[in-house]
C-alpha cells in the first residue's frame, strides 16, 4: 500500500467501532489521520491507537471533508441521517449498519471476488455484509468447484451483540436480576432474553420476515451472483454475549461428496475446520479469531443432495470489522 488515507469511524465507541480501531492497527493499515466519531454522550472519551490516545469527537459537529474514507458502524438510522453529508464531502463509504439498499451500496466480500469494482469510480458506496452473510458466503464460495447450491437454508442463532452495546448490557442486566431473584422490565427488547431464545429479531414484514432475515437473503444472493437463488433464513436471538452460531443446509442438484467437501473446506482461506468427531463453538473456538469455524459436515438424513454443516463465528471481529477493513485494503490497493 503506497498511500495513506484519512479515516473516519462513525460509531467508534461501539463494539464494532472499537474492533475497527484495533484491526486498523493490527493490520498496519496506512492511516494518515484517524477521526473517531460518536454521539455527544461519548464525545471526549479516547481510544488507544498506535501508542497514543485518540479523542472521540462529536459526530454532529464533524466536517467529513477532513476524511477520505468513512466506516459507518453505528445504527442504520445514524447512517441514513449522515449519508448526504458524507457523500457531499466526496468520501468513500463502507457501511456496516445494513442501512442502505444493496442497489445503492452493493455488499462486498473480498474473498469472493470484486471484479465489478473495476467498472466503478470513487467515491465508493459499499456495504460490508451482515456477519451471518459473511460466514455463509465464505463457506459456499469455498465449495463452488464442488457444489453449486440450488437452495440454501440458514438458521442463524445470533448473540446479544447483534443489538449493539446496548444489547450486551441488557443481557447482562437481565441475567444479574434473575440470578438475584429480582423481577425486571425488558429494555430495548420486547421480552426476556436472558436464559431464553427469541424466535425473531425485530418487527416482521407482511410476509412474516424480519428485516435482518430479508437482508441476509438479499446479501447472499448478491454475493453468490444469483438473484433468484432460493434462500430460507431464520434469525433467532440467543442468550450469548458475543459470537454467532449458524446451522446451514446447502441443497445441490447431485449427491454431495462429504469427503471431498471436507477436504476442500480444510484448505479454504478464511475457514478453520474442526477435527473429525468434534464441532466448534463460539466461546471455545470462534471469539477473537479471524477465521470462520466449520464443523458437523454431513449429508441430510433422507436426502443425499443436501449438505448440512455448522458454523461458529466472531460476529463483531470477523463477521463485521475484519471484512470492512479488508474492503478498505482492497480499495486502497487498487481503486483509491
Amino acid at each position: 500500500m503506497s498511500q495513506s488515507l484519512s479515516i473516519a469511524i462513525v460509531g467508534a465507541t461501539g463494539n464494532i467501532g472499537e474492533a475497527l480501531v484495533s484491526l486498523l492497527e493490527e493490520r498496519d493499515f496506512p492511516v494518515k489521520d484517524l477521526y473517531l466519531l460518536a454521539s455527544d454522550e461519548s464525545a471526549g472519551k479516547s481510544l488507544s491507537f498506535r501508542d497514543r490516545q485518540v479523542r472521540v469527537r462529536a459526530l454532529d459537529a464533524f466536517d467529513f471533508k477532513a476524511a477520505q474514507l468513512v466506516f459507518c458502524a453505528a445504527s442504520a438510522e445514524v447512517t441514513r441521517e449522515y449519508l448526504e453529508r458524507i457523500v457531499a464531502a466526496n468520501c468513500s463509504l463502507i457501511d456496516l449498519s445494513a442501512a442502505l439498499p444493496l442497489t445503492q451500496a452493493p455488499c462486498l466480500l473480498p474473498e469472493a471476488g470484486e471484479l465489478w469494482l473495476a467498472t466503478q469510480r470513487p467515491p465508493f458506496l459499499l456495504s460490508s455484509p451482515t456477519p451471518a452473510a459473511v460466514a455463509v458466503a465464505l463457506v459456499t464460495q469455498a465449495l463452488r468447484s464442488l457444489l453449486r447450491p440450488r437452495r440454501i437454508g440458514v438458521t442463524a442463532m445470533l448473540s446479544a451483540s447483534t443489538l449493539g452495546r446496548a444489547g450486551v448490557r441488557e443481557l447482562a442486566r437481565q441475567t444479574a436480576e434473575l440470578l438475584n431473584g429480582r423481577s425486571f422490565e425488558p429494555q430495548g427488547v420486547d421480552r426476556q432474553i436472558a436464559f431464553n431464545v427469541l424466535a425473531q429479531i425485530g418487527t416482521p414484514d407482511e410476509q412474516g420476515h424480519a428485516r435482518l432475515e430479508a437482508r441476509l437473503a438479499a446479501e447472499l444472493q448478491q454475493l453468490l451472483g444469483d438473484a433468484h437463488l432460493p434462500i430460507a433464513a431464520t434469525c433467532a436471538q440467543v442468550p450469548v454475549f458475543f459470537g454467532d452460531s449458524l446451522a446451514v443446509t446447502l441443497e445441490s442438484d447431485t449427491p454431495v461428496d462429504v469427503a471431498a467437501i471436507t477436504a476442500c473446506l480444510a484448505e479454504a482461506p478464511g475457514l478453520e475446520l474442526a477435527e473429525e468427531g468434534d464441532y466448534p463453538t463460539v466461546v471455545g473456538d470462534a471469539l477473537g479469531q479471524d477465521v470462520i469455524q466449520v464443523g458437523r459436515i454431513r449429508q441430510a438424513v433422507a436426502d443425499p443432495t443436501q449438505l448440512n454443516l455448522w458454523i461458529a463465528s466472531d460476529n463483531v471481529r470477523k463477521g463485521a470489522a475484519l471484512n470492512a477493513v479488508q474492503i478498505a485494503e482492497l480499495l486502497i490497493k487498487h481503486y483509491l
